[in-house]
């Protein structure tokens, strides 16, 4: 509820001169007129909703010790308003005595509304008297501090608990949807920062309840108007940014059950090949060792047990819902098993290596004897004869590779030897 603001006082002088009549008048219309803005302003500040919390509420801290000076400035502004009221009052019923006042009565119209000729019983000390404009000033004093008090708690009070009320209740979603995937205190840092948060917002809700006003920050722009400055949600915002965080962090969480099993299943399917490729490659040893003489084989490892062993504590992640440990474990194995395919394939690959310079031995020796065919030199006896022994010695196990591939060049040299003198021959004939 809207209250106005204070009401202007004038100043005024208890030795003045004896005001004329329409000065009188003049000054009871303003009066009068202040007068009404003073109860209309006093009449909403009592039935300011902010007031009524005020006085029902267990305070505490700095609204407790604000509030109860800002009852005895109420009481205080009561007392002040009624002495204003009674002494109007009195001006009035002088000035309604006759149309054209004496000067007696005008003198003494001048000493009620200039002059320091009212006491109010309770508040001033003894012999301490005011004059009408200098109630209106203590008035408008007193009405903007208690203003001020009232418009600022209930201010913190509208828009705080309300805040902090929405923020909980989607904290408690979050917990819920957490705890579904295996956030929770004591196995997840978010877990523990969810109770943390809770308890925070507990606390900032007791307290914003119980000390509004220590939640207020006055204005930046030093403005005296009651009421002048907002809210401080410091605590509030730091609770909302940690919740979003966390929000995020469960996302991630979610994304990592609904993609879980495909991953378990490329992982278990990576780890598989690269096990098939190590078998392979230790057969292919063995069949090097046996075919080839004289060459290094390199020794062929094992599968894994490590990564085997963090796969079965994937699925058993998986199976037990513990989805914010599988998340990281399923980053690591997804990389160290590719690492593990690549090093079988180049296992592979480094076993096989002689039987692949065997089968281009093979491919050069039937290139050559195919090029010498096409001249009809194929049967020439130191060629035959020198194809023979390449031959026996690549087709022949244990096949030792460097006396085969040096058999090899000596054919191709006297292929080449023989091939020479055709060559002119042949372009000529063509």
């Amino acid at each position: 509820m809207g209250v106005p603001g204070p009401v202007p006082g004038s100043a005024g002088s208890s030795d003045a001169p004896v005001l004329g009549l329409e000065e009188v008048d003049r000054a009871l219309a303003r009066l009068g007129a202040e007068y009404e803005a003073l109860e209309t302003s006093l009449l909403a500040l009592q039935d300011h909703a902010g007031r009524r919390l005020l006085e029902g509420a267990d305070l505490s801290g700095t609204t407790k010790e604000r509030w109860a000076a800002t009852e005895g400035s109420l009481t205080v502004l009561w007392a002040l308003f009624d002495a204003y009221t009674g002494a109007l009052a009195a001006a009035r019923e002088l000035r309604a005595r006759r149309r054209w006042p004496s000067p007696e009565d005008l003198a003494a119209l001048t000493e009620l509304l200039h002059g320091a000729g009212v006491t109010v019983p309770g508040v001033s000390g003894p012999g301490e008297r005011y004059c009408l404009e200098e109630l209106v000033a203590r008035m408008t004093g007193l009405y903007a501090r208690s203003l001020d008090v009232i418009v600022a708690a209930d201010a913190v009070w509208s828009a705080l608990p309300a805040r902090i009320d929405l923020l909980s209740a989607e904290l408690q979603r979050t917990r819920s949807l957490a705890h579904s995937v295996g956030v929770r205190p004591g196995e997840h840092p978010a877990g523990d920062d969810l109770e943390r948060i809770t308890g925070e917002l507990a606390r900032l809700r007791a307290q914003v309840i119980a000390d509004p006003l220590a939640f207020w920050v006055s204005s930046s722009t030093g403005s005296s108007a009651p009421g002048g400055g907002r809210p401080d949600t410091v605590r509030y915002d730091r609770a909302a940014r940690a919740l979003e965080d966390i929000r995020r962090e469960v996302a991630a969480v979610l994304d990592v059950r609904q993609d879980a099993e495909r991953r378990l299943m490329r992982l278990r399917d990576v780890l598989s090949r690269a096990d098939r490729t190590l078998t392979e490659a230790r057969q292919a040893r063995g069949e090097v060792l046996a075919k080839i003489a004289a060459s290094e084989v390199p020794a062929v490892s094992g599968p894994s047990t490590a990564l085997h062993e963090q796969l079965a504590a994937a699925a058993e992640y998986r199976r037990r819902a513990q989805w914010h440990r599988l998340s990281p474990l399923l980053d690591s194995l997804e990389e160290r098993a590719e690492d593990e395919l690549q090093r079988a394939r180049e296992s592979l690959t480094a076993v096989t290596a002689p039987l692949a310079v065997r089968a281009e031995l093979r491919g050069r020796l039937d290139a050559c004897r195919a090029r010498v065919a096409r001249y009809g030199l194929a049967e020439d006896p130191l060629l035959v004869e020198r194809y023979d022994i390449a031959r026996r010695m690549l087709w022949s196990a244990p096949c030792d590779l460097r006396a085969a591939e040096q058999a090899v060049w000596r054919y191709q040299q006297a292929a080449a030897e023989v091939l020479v003198p055709q060559q002119p021959e042949s372009r000529g004939d063509s």
